[in-house]
């Protein structure tokens, strides 16, 4: 059994209080919720009664919480998830609110990464990959967004082109235009192909 060592005033909401088990931070809960199950400090409790208490008691208004946030973008089920545990939230309530919010829809990491890659410019494969597991989306969702690109030699030659404008056409310079489109997540051949046009010889790089 744990014990709860502190219960402090939220500051940025007045109406919840932090939750401290064994000397660190638990949960959030209503304050009226903490009197009404007569918590306290120094009071003896499973950590899993604590996450029925906020489960019964705050689902709705988490759920609330997660909508809101979701109004200004989508998100990854990781980002969701990880915004709710910031806001206080148990495991209990997270599975919850995520379980609603793709059952409605509301999440869904395939259509995320397909959305991302839809939307990106100026980088390839490897980038828009690296951004999207670092999103927290899930890796079979980014492969299966990934399975539909291709990538664009001609927007390859279009960011390659303003990286040599005023710059010297030579082997030096090619070859480190050549690794400044693998930096940007372009494959080899794209990254030659778009060199090509500008006149660049495989030997330049």
């Amino acid at each position: 059994m744990s014990e709860i060592t502190a219960i402090e005033q939220q500051v940025k909401d007045k109406s919840r209080c932090s939750i401290y088990i064994d000397g660190k931070f638990y949960c959030g809960i209503k304050i009226e919720i903490a009197v009404k199950y007569r918590l306290k400090a120094g009071m003896h409790i499973e950590k899993a009664e604590l996450d029925e208490i906020q489960f019964e008691t705050e689902k709705s208004q988490a759920l609330d919480k997660a909508m809101t946030h979701l109004s200004a973008t989508m998100k990854t089920e990781k980002q969701m998830s990880d915004f709710l545990s910031k806001k206080g939230y148990t495991g209990l309530v997270i599975e919850y609110v995520l379980e609603r919010l793709k059952y409605y829809g509301f999440i869904d990491d395939y259509a995320y990464c397909k959305a991302y890659v839809a939307g990106v410019h100026g980088k390839g494969r490897r980038a828009i990959e690296a951004d999207l597991i670092r999103r927290g989306a899930k890796r079979e969702a980014v492969a299966a967004a990934l399975s539909e690109f291709e990538e664009d030699d001609n927007e390859a030659y279009e960011l390659v082109s303003k990286y040599m404008r005023g710059k010297a056409n030579d082997k030096k310079t090619y070859f480190k235009a050549y690794k400044y489109l693998l930096s940007k997540g372009y494959d080899m051949s794209t990254a030659k192909s778009a060199l090509s046009k500008l006149g660049g010889d495989d030997e330049d790089y």
